[in-house]
């Protein structure tokens, strides 16, 4: 028998009722029921058909929500809890605002009719590296409430949020603009401000990603990464900051597939390095550190199991249930639906995972249902609001300026070495813009972030011409002397973001031989803004006056420009070394 005494305990504080809901449930569960409740799908919009067929077959527990727009989000999550017997869990990526789960809203439905919902978009706060550029934690408060509010209208109650990784290392492909800041009070303080505001409004949070990325240059999507602090170091650092977030009452908690090898030695002297296990399976970092050392007594969830750094630990048939023999809640996703639900099964047949541990498992997952009150919302009929009023909750004028104060708070001058912001309109009229773009999200080829840009400066009145990648061999370019008669200013307008299975974000120059370098540096004056990757000096280290911005949105590319014309004062504060621990970049 479970021991219900630890739904009494911290996160969850349960009263008598509530206790005697989950006790009561899970004795009446079926086997095939509590192997359910550890799974979590993801809902990529499926029709309620599927949807019915999904939670009548596999009986889940939860399921998280990808993005989609308003309407289709609200009525997904109305269908899946009146469908379901036992209310799920349903997550979204809450990292930076509502719009982890509610993206651009539509102009029309598909027979031609204008949308009903244009204004609701979800808000974006974020991300967090502009929170930490604020060097304010209370931002990180509103981020939260913010996440909270417009996930709750469309019936999310679970954030995959927020990250309390820790930037120790500028060359790690994916974290960047994820994490609040390098420095780890403030990491610590800004993971504490959110999970409390959130929960605070019946979200739940899910700290992430144990035992911490941002050490590692690689990423967990591709391999196993590493974070090799020692003891002493992990604990000041992450371990501070998980138990920041841990005793202000986080909910549960992200394991990444990321090893901790200080910790693994130590908790097991003489094990070998073929043996040291991403932490999703290693159970002396989730029962011994975690659970043991930090206190944690919520909902462990995996990171996505369909990551390499899960898939290639271990055959997957020993890692599906292996991960929660180890001590995880949770398996987020699947790789093949029907097979690893077999290997799940198969697991809790031969003993692999126990049935103390099933129902361990469950009984936590169902404590923080009962947490977030759940079963009451159901009884209620209040698990989702009425569409309505969630439309005027969704992107409406208080999270819209809440959005505007991080960006005019976070955008930062790093440098600005020729004094030539602000810029003085009667020395700067024309600009020569060279856009550098991803190829993904708003803005995100050249000509698209070109041409934006190009618009928003006319609109100030300069004179803007667009690079394009002429015709032509070395020896073609044009004559230094026409670029210096023609142009007042050189501005570089960069959105690299960092995504998921990248292995590197960095700048790719133009062919023939990087026509769109920065080659006029000492004849024209020259500036580059990022709207992403807060690193680019590392590839443009000469670049004299350097704007770290964070994210290509509307509402940082209006505080960049009120900052550059004199406006409004630069307020952003480095939340990281943008000069890489390099001489040559602050020159």
């Amino acid at each position: 028998m479970p021991n219900y005494d630890l739904l009494r305990q911290n996160p969850f504080f349960l009263d008598d009722e509530h206790v005697a809901w989950v006790k009561d449930t899970l004795e009446n569960m079926t086997k095939e029921e509590k192997i359910g409740h550890l799974f979590c799908f993801a809902n990529y919009g499926w029709e309620e058909a599927e949807l019915a067929r999904v939670l009548d077959h596999y009986k889940l527990g939860a399921i998280m929500g990808r993005g989609n727009d308003f309407e289709k989000v609200w009525k997904s999550n109305k269908f899946i809890q009146e469908h379901a017997k036992i209310p799920l869990l349903i997550a979204a990526n809450f990292e930076a605002g509502g719009d982890g789960i509610i993206k651009k809203a539509l102009k029309t439905y598909e027979d031609g009719t204008p949308y009903k919902y244009p204004q609701c978009e979800g808000t974006n706060v974020g991300p967090n590296l502009m929170i930490g550029a604020t060097d304010d934690p209370e931002f990180a408060a509103k981020q939260g409430y913010v996440c909270a509010k417009e996930g709750l209208a469309v019936g999310a109650n679970w954030a995959f949020a927020p990250v309390i990784d820790i930037d120790k290392n500028w060359r790690n492909p994916i974290m960047a603009t994820r994490l609040y800041s390098s420095k780890d009070k403030l990491v610590a303080d800004c993971g504490r401000a959110y999970t409390i505001a959130a929960q605070k409004e019946g979200m739940a949070v899910s700290i992430k990603h144990f035992p911490g990325d941002g050490v590692d240059e690689r990423d967990q999507h591709l391999v196993i990464s590493i974070n090799d602090l020692s003891c002493e170091e992990w604990d000041a650092t992450y371990g501070a900051a998980y138990k920041a977030s841990i005793d202000a009452g986080a909910l549960s908690l992200m394991v990444g597939h990321i090893m901790q090898p200080a910790y693994s030695r130590k908790l097991i002297p003489g094990i070998a390095d073929k043996d040291i296990m991403p932490a999703t399976l290693a159970p002396e970092l989730l029962n011994g550190l975690l659970r043991g050392k930090l206190g944690f007594n919520g909902v462990l969830v995996t990171d996505a199991s369909t990551m390499n750094g899960f898939c290639s630990a271990m055959d997957r048939k020993d890692a599906v249930p292996g991960c929660i023999a180890a001590g995880c809640d949770i398996f987020l996703f699947t790789q093949n639906v029907d097979e690893d639900y077999e290997f799940m099964c198969a697991g809790v047949e031969n003993g692999t995972i126990t049935p103390e541990r099933l129902d361990e498992a469950v009984m936590r997952t169902l404590g923080m249902k009962a947490a977030l009150k759940l079963p009451d919302k159901k009884a209620a009929g209040t698990l989702i609001p009425p569409i309505e009023e969630a439309a005027k909750i969704v992107g409406c004028k208080e999270f819209r300026d809440i959005e505007k104060e991080v960006a005019d708070r976070s955008v930062t001058l790093v440098k600005n070495n020729e004094n030539i912001l602000p810029i003085d309109r009667s020395k700067i009229k024309r600009i020569y813009l060279y856009p550098i773009a991803a190829g993904r999200d708003f803005g995100s080829t050249d000509a698209e972030l070109g041409g934006y840009m190009k618009e928003k400066l006319e609109a100030e009145g300069f004179e803007v011409e667009v690079f394009k990648v002429p015709e032509g061999r070395e020896g073609a370019q044009r004559r230094a002397e026409d670029m210096k008669a023609s142009y007042d200013l050189l501005l570089y307008v960069v959105n690299l973001a960092t995504y998921s299975n990248q292995t590197v974000v960095r700048i790719t120059w133009s062919q023939p031989m990087g026509f769109n370098c920065p080659n006029y540096i000492k004849a024209i004056p020259t500036a580059f803004i990022s709207f992403a990757n807060p690193y680019h000096l590392v590839d443009v280290p000469r670049i004299p006056t350097f704007i770290n911005a964070y994210k290509f949105k509307e509402a940082t590319v209006n505080a960049v420009i009120d900052k550059m014309l004199g406006r409004s004062p630069f307020k952003g504060v480095n939340p990281v070394d943008p000069f890489c621990g390099k001489w040559d970049t602050r020159l």
